[in-house]
């Protein structure tokens, strides 16, 4: 089952009743909505004025349920993720803090590859020269020495949006759309992480002491793709001033339930970051080689 991703935008209450959640707009009518706890992926908190309750929210990572709050931008700007997502959690967390460097640096080498694959895919249904990426896909070598990720995104973002175009946090079109997609499938990633056993604050390549969702944020690059396509298809999206708009925020937020090729099977985006996040402990562990990752159609 597809898990759904909830979005409250609206001054709210929020408590469970009999397993199920019960979301109370905080309007004239008191309208009261309830949704059953185990269907929910990803729940977002957008509103200053949301309250819930702390049942609600243990019973929310009981469900290995992603929690996202948004700041004053309404942007995502933290996440809530369960301590125990595992039954075997002691002994993975052992498994990954002990995998050597030269197994992480294959591993990043694979996701660089992967990732710079589906950006080609990306610009040749766009019908853009793709040649370049294809080139540094075959160079890219054991922990990307040569840095052929960022040779790859000067030429993918020039191709999509031109060269002047530069990949930052600021709200303007497109990028503010981009971030909003992007923090949806950093909390997909960083759930399914915690679900297999793992801890996301270790990552196989990015290693800032501020980030806590390094190997979150190793493992949804080969993704990052699918969120560029998927911004390219938002309505108005070049005429949007004032950045993303509450239509695209609509669309952007059925991101977990587009689907993606992986393993020659078409699965949900949701799905899918759950089989990549389970190939990658089996490669911590020993039984298997290659990371499992989706590819642009």
């Amino acid at each position: 089952m597809v898990k759904r991703t909830i979005h409250i935008s609206n001054p709210a209450h929020l408590y469970t009743r009999n397993e199920q959640l019960v979301l109370e707009l905080k309007d004239d009518d008191r309208t009261t909505k309830i949704l059953p706890i185990e269907d929910l992926g990803v729940v977002i908190l957008e509103h200053p004025q949301i309250t819930f309750t702390a049942n609600l929210l243990e019973k929310l990572m009981n469900e290995k349920v992603a929690v996202i709050t948004c700041n004053s931008k309404y942007m995502p700007s933290g996440m809530f993720l369960p301590l125990e997502g595992n039954s075997e959690q002691t002994e993975r967390i052992r498994t990954q803090l002990e995998a050597s460097l030269p197994l992480k640096k294959q591993l990043w080498q694979q996701t660089v590859r992967s990732k710079i694959l589906n950006q080609a895919l990306v610009l040749r249904k766009l019908d853009l020269p793709d040649a370049r990426l294809l080139r540094l896909q075959n160079d890219v070598l054991s922990g990307d020495s040569s840095n052929c990720e960022a040779q790859a995104a000067s030429h993918y973002w020039g191709q999509l949006y031109g060269k002047e175009f530069t990949r930052t946090q600021d709200k303007n079109t497109p990028n503010a759309q981009l971030n909003y997609g992007y923090a949806i499938l950093r909390s997909i990633v960083a759930r399914a992480l915690t679900s297999s056993g793992m801890f996301p604050s270790v990552g196989i390549h990015h290693r800032n002491k501020y980030n806590a969702f390094c190997l979150a944020d190793d493992i949804m690059e080969p993704y990052r793709p699918f969120i560029d396509w998927h911004v390219l298809q938002l309505p108005d999206l070049h005429d949007s001033e004032e950045g993303l708009t509450r239509e695209q925020k609509t669309e952007l937020l059925k991101l977990p339930q587009i689907d993606v090729l992986i393993g020659e099977v078409k699965r949900p985006l949701f799905h899918a970051v759950s089989i990549t996040t389970a190939s990658l402990y089996r490669c911590f562990e020993g039984t298997q080689r290659k990371i499992t990752y989706p590819e642009f159609e």
